[in-house]
């Protein structure tokens, strides 16, 4: 007990306690049943004890405050395009560890791009996520994101997958790859992209349209490693070695395949781990007969893409926001992707999804995957050029 004070030290913490529960138009407000303890504290202690318990009441108050203030900014508002069961694991994952509620909005990529612009600084979001680094570029270009810097996030993502100012992060791996039939198609015959438009491969080509970002993508790395007129001219050359028109997606292309239509597609490995992980036995059997294939592996690479985030600019909660970020990217987040939605970890050599090693270890093209969005413009117009619909 302090001189004088009809209460004991305990007593005095439970008050204080009860004084600083969080309730809705409470927190961050110091409750006037904490100050009238001090106040009293002053009035019975000596010259000592007061100064020593006032000290510490008010550095408990303090405390009490920026507790108020943390509980009132635990919440995420996440715009999404993406739209995966391992988005639905992490997310539930990072509530758990952090508290912090995430709350999901979901929409095309360009629809939420044009929301964030649309809103403005006055946008509820904290997070834009999106599949290509295309559509990221184009986020940064609309001006929705803001930069920002972390030392996990940069030991976490490799250069070559992020932003060089900051504005996005990637998250997710996939690469796209020359995928053949089994039964058909010796891997010895295969090389790179640019040698699918030889003679050879006339009627036994299929891919989806150039609409696409995921081909998009491509070709402005084929613009970035070849050149706008060698890339243009393959352009043209795979238009005329296709099996059929462009169409359907990117698993369509597999199901020609293994249906006898086509003896390669161009396509994306986590499509083929959809395929092969299904609940139906059809796209099951088409994973089975097809085997893939990692281009320019004695060259450039192969070529991948990115899933990624970036903090929103009208942010709120900028703090929580880079520590979501950062979250999606720790190791174990990255193994979670792999494991239930077939994704490569931005760091590729980390991968432990076992369908994803049975496809063997290649090296991928390392072009920051910004000139994939700053060329973009450039490619869709050579795919006009070209005649690829």
């Amino acid at each position: 007990r302090c001189q004088g004070y009809p209460y004991t030290f305990h007593q005095i913490i439970r008050s204080l306690g009860q004084a600083y529960l969080p309730s809705a138009g409470r927190q961050g407000e110091v409750s006037k049943r904490g100050l009238d303890i001090v106040e009293t504290v002053s009035h019975y202690s000596g010259p000592l004890t007061r100064f020593v318990m006032k000290k510490f009441l008010k550095s408990f108050l303090a405390l009490g405050l920026l507790a108020g203030a943390t509980a009132s900014a635990a919440e995420l508002t996440v715009y999404s395009h993406r739209h995966y069961d391992s988005d639905a694991v992490l997310f539930k994952q990072f509530t758990e560890e952090t508290g912090i509620k995430v709350n999901v909005v979901k929409g095309s990529a360009d629809q939420l791009i044009q929301r964030l612009a649309s809103e403005g600084k006055n946008s509820p979001a904290d997070v834009l996520l999106t599949v290509d680094a295309g559509r990221l570029h184009r986020a940064k270009a609309a001006g929705v994101l803001q930069p920002v810097k972390s030392k996990a996030l940069a030991k976490n993502v490799p250069a070559s997958m992020r932003d060089p100012e900051g504005h996005w992060y990637g998250m997710t791996v996939r690469s796209r790859v020359i995928v053949y039939a089994k039964d058909r198609v010796k891997p010895g015959t295969l090389s790179t992209y640019e040698a699918l438009a030889k003679p050879e491969w006339k009627g036994r080509v299929v891919a989806r349209s150039s609409s696409n970002i995921y081909n998009q993508s491509l070709l402005a790395s084929i613009i970035a490693a070849n050149g706008s007129d060698k890339a243009l001219a393959w352009a043209k050359a795979i238009r005329k070695n296709m099996a059929r028109s462009p169409r359907g997606s990117d698993r369509d292309q597999a199901r020609a395949v293994a249906a006898g239509l086509a003896d390669v597609a161009i396509m994306n490995t986590y499509y083929l781990g959809i395929l092969a992980n299904s609940s139906v036995a059809a796209d099951r059997e088409v994973a089975a007969k097809v085997g893939v294939f990692f281009p320019n592996q004695d060259g450039r690479g192969a070529h991948i893409n990115v899933s990624g985030g970036g903090v929103a600019v009208g942010s709120k909660n900028k703090k929580e926001a880079i520590r979501f970020l950062e979250f999606l990217t720790s190791a174990k987040s990255q193994e979670t992707f792999g494991n239930v939605n077939h994704e490569y970890p931005v760091i590729i050599g980390n991968n432990k999804s076992e369908l994803l090693k049975s496809w063997g270890s290649f090296k991928a093209d390392d072009v920051n995957l910004s000139v994939l969005g700053a060329k973009n413009a450039e490619a869709v117009k050579l795919f006009d050029l070209a005649g690829w619909e």
